[in-house]
């Protein structure tokens, strides 16, 4: 049983100064009250009330515990009906992980539009590459760029990941543009250790996977300094085509290779259980997927 409840049925039964009374108004049997009631007494080793066969009174015990408990009660039952409020209504703080690279998206033009539609709603948004624990970290939601995968989690995806392999022109004009997947074995390669942990590539023909050993002299966890050195000539990157697009509309990236990139990346929303989610998680994921559906995750 719950101290909450032998509280309340304790504060009712002081304040009505019968059990009957209370057991009625609880919706509760008399001797579930008589047995609450026990079990205070029990666990305080005092008696709280002097029973007779007309009345219940308070002892001294039973009026301090009724002068300590009464805030506790109104405490609790503020709290109760704030967290049924966030049940129903979008309020509150929600913490969201992301991956550095996103920040180079709209992802934060999303995050104000929808902030401005919920005004009790604040957001704590954590850029990591690493694969965050949302139990351990308290993150409400995680935003991953990933295969789709079976996870101990629910995952809602999102939208599919379009890739690029790009290079500068300069870089092209001096090494070749390749033809193949496989060339790539040949050029310098800026690797995203976030993204391919190990240094090979992924790519897809004739719906068969496709890896490529590549080698370079620059790996970062982020994509920014691979894009950068990407733009200056160093080599080639193959990164999510929403953090390439504005260079590649530009012309100071090119992209080779379209019809071999893996198809099977996603921006997917993970999260730890549908039960007793709150409105402001819920609101927040709808709002990606109405958001993302239609156009896509631009630069």
């Amino acid at each position: 049983m719950d101290s909450l409840d032998l509280l309340r049925t304790f504060s009712e039964v002081a304040s009505s100064g019968s059990f009957s009374r209370t057991a009625k108004h609880l919706a509760l049997s008399r001797g579930t009250v008589s047995k609450y009631i026990a079990a205070l007494e029990h666990r305080f080793g005092v008696r709280l009330l002097n029973r007779t066969n007309r009345a219940v009174s308070l002892t001294d015990a039973g009026l301090l515990l009724l002068d300590r408990s009464r805030p506790i009660l109104e405490l609790a039952d503020v709290t109760r009906a704030e967290l049924q409020d966030r049940a129903r209504v979008p309020s509150g703080r929600l913490r969201v992980s992301a991956p550095h690279g996103m920040d180079l998206t709209q992802l934060p033009a999303l995050i104000n539009d929808f902030l401005g539609h919920y005004p009790e709603v604040s957001i704590s948004l954590v850029l990591s590459n690493r694969l965050v624990d949302l139990t351990e970290e308290g993150v409400d939601i995680a935003l991953r760029f990933a295969p789709s995968a079976n996870e101990n989690l629910i995952v809602r995806k999102l939208m599919p990941m379009a890739l690029s392999v790009c290079a500068a022109p300069m870089y092209w004009r001096k090494h070749g543009v390749p033809t193949h997947p496989d060339e790539l074995a040949h050029h310098a390669a800026l690797v995203s250790t976030q993204l391919n942990p190990l240094p090979k590539w992924r790519f897809e023909a004739d719906r068969q996977p496709i890896e490529v050993a590549v080698r370079g002299r620059l790996d970062a966890t982020e994509a920014s300094p691979l894009i950068q050195a990407a733009l200056l000539g160093a080599g080639v990157v193959y990164l999510p085509s929403v953090m390439l697009e504005p260079y590649i509309e530009s012309g100071r990236l090119v992209p080779v290779l379209s019809e071999f990139v893996r198809s099977d990346m996603w921006l997917s929303a993970v999260y730890l259980q549908r039960r007793h989610s709150t409105a402001v998680q819920r609101a927040f994921l709808d709002f990606l997927a109405v958001r993302l559906k239609p156009a896509g995750l631009r630069g």
